[in-house]
C-alpha cells in the first residue's frame, strides 16, 4: 500500500498509547505508521503530539467523539454524507463524498493554484521592476525617458493583461505532488524569488535602456527608438513566459507519450499570440502612432527586437536553476 516508513510499518494500539507520557507519544507519533483501537481521547492526544513537534495536521472524521480533535486539528475534515452535525461543525472543511481520495485531489489542486499564483507574481514584478528602474535612473541622470507614461499604461493595462492571465489556467505540474510540502510561514516572496524578481528586472532594464540608446544615436528617431525598445522587452517576456510556463513541457511530455491526457495548452498560447497582436497594432496604426508617440517598423526592425529578447531564454535558465518555477 506505500505506507511503509523507513522500510517499515511500525504500529501501535490504543493499548500502548495509554501508557506513554507526552515526550513518548511525540516520537510514537512522528515515527509511527498505524495507529489502531485507539480511544477518541488519544486521537486528540495524538494530533497534540505531532503539532508539538511542528507538523501541520489534518484530522478526518465523522462522530461525535471526534469533534474534539478535529476541532484541534489544523484542518478538521468531517465526513458529508455519514458524518454527524457535531462533527461536521468542529470541522474546517467537509468530504462531500466521504472518499479519502478527493483529500489528496484537493491538496494536488491546491498546490497548482498556489504554484500558478507565484508564477504570476514572478512575472509581472520583474516587468515592473525593469520599467521602474528605467524610468527612476533616466530621470536621475536628467536624460530624455525611454518609455513614457502612456507606455507604461499600455504595457501594464493591456499587454501585461494577455500574458498574465493565462498563468492562471497553467495545467499542474506533473511532479506538483513529489515535492515537499511548503511551511506554512514561508513568505510569498522568498529569497529566492526576490532575487528571481531583481534578475529579470535587470535584464529588463538593459534591454529597454540598451536599445532605446542605440538606436537614438543612429537614427536620431526617438519614437522609434522607444517603440524599438518596447518590442525588444516584450519579445524578452514572451520568452520569460515560456521559460515558467508548463507550454513546453507538456508538449514535449505529449509528444514522448509521458502523458496521455489532453494538455491544456491554449491559454497560454492565446495569451502570446494576443500581446504579439497588440503590439503590432502599437507601432502601425496610426491612431496609436500619435497618442503613444510610436513609430512604424521595418521587417529588419521586427526581427532585431526579437534577437535583443531572446537571451532571455539563457537568463531564464540561470534564474530557474536556483528558483525552479514548477
Amino acid at each position: 500500500m506505500g505506507i511503509n516508513k523507513n522500510g517499515s510499518v511500525l504500529a501501535f494500539t490504543g493499548a500502548e498509547l495509554a501508557k506513554m507520557d507526552k515526550t513518548e507519544l511525540a516520537q510514537v507519533a512522528e515515527e509511527g505508521v498505524v495507529f489502531a483501537r485507539v480511544a477518541p481521547e488519544q486521537k486528540l492526544r495524538l494530533v497534540e503530539a505531532l503539532q508539538s513537534k511542528g507538523e501541520i495536521v489534518a484530522m478526518t472524521g465523522d462522530g461525535v467523539n471526534d469533534a474534539p480533535a478535529l476541532k484541534q486539528a489544523d484542518i478538521g475534515i468531517a465526513m458529508g454524507g455519514a458524518g454527524t452535525e457535531v462533527a461536521k461543525e468542529a470541522a474546517d472543511m467537509l468530504l462531500t463524498d466521504d472518499n479519502f481520495a478527493s483529500i489528496e485531489a484537493a491538496v494536488e489542486e491546491g498546490r497548482a493554484v498556489y504554484k500558478n499564483l507565484l508564477k504570476a507574481i514572478c512575472f509581472i514584478l520583474p516587468v515592473n521592476g525593469g520599467e521602474s528602474m528605467t524610468i527612476l535612473i533616466s530621470t536621475l541622470l536628467a536624460r530624455d525617458l525611454p518609455i513614457l507614461s502612456l507606455q507604461v499604461l499600455w504595457l501594464n493595462m493591456l499587454n501585461s493583461i494577455t500574458m498574465t492571465v493565462p498563468l492562471a489556467f497553467e495545467p499542474k505540474a506533473q511532479n506538483v505532488m513529489r515535492q515537499a510540502p511548503r511551511h506554512p510561514n514561508e513568505p510569498l516572496l522568498s529569497g529566492s524569488r526576490l532575487k528571481r524578481i531583481l534578475a529579470i528586472s535587470l535584464f529588463n532594464w538593459i534591454v529597454i535602456f540598451g536599445v532605446f540608446e542605440y538606436i537614438r544615436q543612429t537614427t536620431g528617431n526617438i519614437d522609434l527608438a522607444r517603440t524599438m525598445a518596447i518590442n525588444s522587452l516584450i519579445a524578452g517576456r514572451i520568452f520569460y513566459l515560456l521559460s515558467i510556463s508548463q507550454l513546453i513541457p507538456n508538449l514535449i511530455a505529449k509528444m514522448d507519450g509521458t502523458i496521455k491526457e489532453n494538455v491544456d495548452i491554449p491559454a497560454i498560447g492565446l495569451g502570446i499570440v494576443g500581446a504579439i497582436l497588440l503590439q503590432i497594432v502599437f507601432a502601425h496604426v496610426p491612431l496609436i502612432n500619435e497618442v503613444f508617440e510610436t513609430a512604424p517598423l521595418s521587417l529588419k526592425q521586427w526581427l532585431f527586437c526579437l534577437a535583443v529578447g531572446s537571451p532571455m531564454i539563457f537568463w531564464a535558465a540561470v534564474v530557474n536553476r536556483f528558483d525552479p518555477p514548477n
